[in-house]
């Protein structure tokens, strides 16, 4: 026997710490973009979708509009 790390449980842990931090820099930045949304609505966001519906909404934007600001702000990444 051997007295060895589980590194699967730490790597998952440091996984989900590494995504949390991730997502808390591009809410800042949503927040940062978008200044009409409070700190209810960026803990609020489901994902990409609902942030292109609410963009739309609140800046009175058309969908399409909304979606390239919102493509263009993430990169790629996911919420």
């Amino acid at each position: 026997m051997t007295n060895a790390p589980n590194t699967s449980t730490d790597m998952s842990v440091s996984k989900s710490a590494a995504t949390a931090e991730t997502r808390k820099l591009i809410l800042k930045e949503i927040g940062t973009k978008w200044g009409k949304f409070s700190e209810q609505n960026l803990t609020d966001l489901k994902g990409k979708e609902d942030l292109v519906d609410q963009v739309a909404k609140k800046y009175d934007l058309e969908k399409a509009q909304a979606q390239r600001d919102v493509d263009g702000l993430l990169k790629g990444r996911q919420i």
